[in-house]
C-alpha cells in the first residue's frame, strides 16, 4: 500500500515577495515583481531587466559570516527552507534523522561563484582562486548545506534537469516517502541565474525578451506578441511529509501530493516538441500516478514561459491529453507576474497550485492582450478567477526536452 504524502511547509523566495501571504495577495491581484536590474551595469545589454530580488536579506537565518561560502542560490534555498520548516512545526530534534531528507532542484547551480572565481583566476592568478568555490558552485550544495543545517541524515540529493528541476525534486521526494524511504523530506528548487554571463548567454540564445521600455509587459504567455521569457531568480521550497506523522504532530496539512510523472522529448536540446508528445505523456502519467482521470482536473498551473514555440507546445500537449474538454479546464502562468525562475520555477509553482486549493482562487496570466490563434484555451486573462478547486496539475518543461508535471489535491 502506497504510503499519502502531504504539505506541512511552503516558502517563496521571489522578486513579487518574500512573504508567502504578501506574495499570494499580490499574485491574485494582477501584480509584477519584473524590473529594470540593479545588482550590476546593464547599459552594454541586449536585455536589461527580470525578476530580481533587491531586498534580501538571508541574515534572518544564516549568519553572516557564513554567508561567503554560501553562492548565491543557496542562500535563497536556506532562507526558504527555515521558512518552510518554521511553518510546518516539524521538530527535526525529534524523531529518526536517518527518516528526515532534503531533495532541492537547481538548473545552472553557482553561476554567481563561477564567474567571481574566473576573474580572481585571470586578474590574480590561480593561488588566489577562493578555496570555497567549488563547494559554492555545485548543484547539491543547497542540499548539503540545508541537511547540514538541520542534521538531517536520511535521503539527501539534487535535481539538474533544467527547468524541470524544482518539479523533479518535489516529485522524486514525494516517492521517497510514498515508497517508505523516508518521513519528511524539504525539497524545491532555487536559482540564481541572473548575473552578466546569465543574462547574456540567454540573450545570445534570442530566449529572453527585449522589451527594455516596459519590462512589467514583457512576459506574456500565449499572447500573439510575445518575444520570449523573462529571466527572474529566488526558490520555491516545501515540507512533504507522510500523512499519519504529519496527523499525529498535529500538523497543518495544506494540500496532498496525488501523482508525479516525467518524460524526455527525445527531439531537441533546447525547442520543445511541437507536437506535445513528451510534454502530454507526462501529464498522462501524472494523472496514471494519481489514479484519476481527466475529468478530474479542475486547473492547470501551465508552464507557460512566453516563448513563441513553447507555450503552443503546451497548449497542443495539454489539447492531447484532456481531448473536448481541454477548452473548459482553467490554464494559467504565473510566469506573466513572476518571470522564468528556471530550476526554481516548479517550486514556485507548486506553491502556487497547493494556494489556489487553499484559497479556491486561480490566479491570472496577465499582458495576455492579444491571445494568439493557436492558443485558445481557457488562461484566465488579466483577473484572478474564485472557482470549486479540488485537484491542480502543475507543469514543467526544460532544456534537454525534461518534462515533469505534479498533481496536489485538497486533503
Amino acid at each position: 500500500m502506497r504510503r499519502r504524502v502531504v504539505v506541512t511547509g511552503m516558502s517563496v523566495v521571489t522578486a513579487l515577495a518574500l512573504d508567502l501571504d504578501e506574495f499570494w495577495d499580490k499574485l491574485c491581484a494582477g501584480k509584477s515583481g519584473v524590473s529594470l536590474l540593479q545588482r550590476f551595469d546593464v547599459s552594454d545589454f541586449k536585455v536589461r531587466f527580470g525578476g530580481e530580488i533587491k531586498d534580501f536579506d538571508p541574515t534572518e537565518f544564516v549568519p553572516e559570516r557564513d554567508l561567503r561560502r554560501l553562492d548565491r542560490f543557496v542562500q535563497f534555498a536556506m532562507y526558504g527552507a527555515h521558512k518552510a520548516v518554521r511553518q510546518s512545526g516539524v521538530d527535526f530534534t525529534q524523531g529518526d534523522p536517518w527518516r528526515h531528507g532534503v531533495l532541492v532542484g537547481s538548473g545552472i547551480g553557482g553561476l554567481n561563484e563561477i564567474e567571481e572565481q574566473h576573474s580572481v583566476l585571470f586578474d590574480r592568478g590561480p593561488n588566489r582562486v577562493s578555496p570555497f568555490m567549488i563547494p559554492k558552485l555545485i548543484v547539491n550544495a543547497a542540499s548539503g548545506n540545508i541537511s547540514v543545517r538541520f542534521g538531517l541524515r536520511g535521503p539527501n540529493s539534487a535535481v539538474a534537469t533544467a527547468c524541470a528541476s524544482g518539479s523533479n525534486a518535489i516529485g522524486d521526494a514525494f516517492k521517497l516517502i510514498q515508497n517508505d524511504m523516508a518521513d519528511v523530506m524539504i525539497t524545491g528548487g532555487s536559482e540564481a541565474a541572473i548575473t552578466p554571463m546569465g543574462l547574456s548567454g540567454f540573450a545570445r540564445m534570442s530566449a529572453l525578451s527585449t522589451r527594455n521600455d516596459n519590462p512589467q509587459a514583457a512576459s506574456r504567455p500565449f499572447d500573439k506578441d510575445r518575444d520570449g521569457f523573462v529571466l527572474s531568480e529566488g526558490a520555491g521550497i516545501v515540507v512533504l511529509e507522510e500523512y499519519e506523522h504529519a496527523r499525529q504532530r498535529g500538523a497543518k496539512i495544506f494540500g496532498e501530493v496525488l501523482g508525479y510523472g516525467m518524460s524526455a522529448d527525445g527531439s531537441h536540446i533546447t525547442a520543445p516538441d511541437p507536437e506535445g508528445t513528451g510534454a502530454a505523456y507526462a501529464m498522462s502519467a501524472a494523472l496514471r500516478d494519481a489514479k484519476l482521470d481527466l475529468t478530474q482536473i479542475d486547473y492547470i498551473n501551465a508552464h507557460g514561459t512566453s516563448t513563441p514555440l513553447g507555450d503552443k507546445a503546451e497548449t497542443v500537449a495539454i489539447k492531447r491529453v484532456f481531448k473536448d474538454r481541454a477548452k473548459q479546464v482553467m490554464v494559467s502562468s504565473t510566469k506573466s507576474q513572476l518571470g522564468h525562475l528556471l530550476g526554481a520555477s516548479g517550486g514556485v509553482e507548486f506553491i502556487v497550485a497547493a494556494m489556489s486549493l487553499m484559497h479556491q482562487v486561480v490566479p491570472p496570466t496577465i499582458n495576455l492582450d492579444n491571445p494568439d490563434v493557436d492558443c485558445d484555451l481557457d488562461y484566465v486573462p488579466h483577473q484572478a478567477r474564485t472557482a470549486r478547486l479540488e485537484r491542480v496539475l502543475s507543469n514543467s518543461f526544460g532544456f534537454g526536452g525534461h518534462n515533469a508535471c505534479l498533481i496536489v489535491g485538497k486533503v
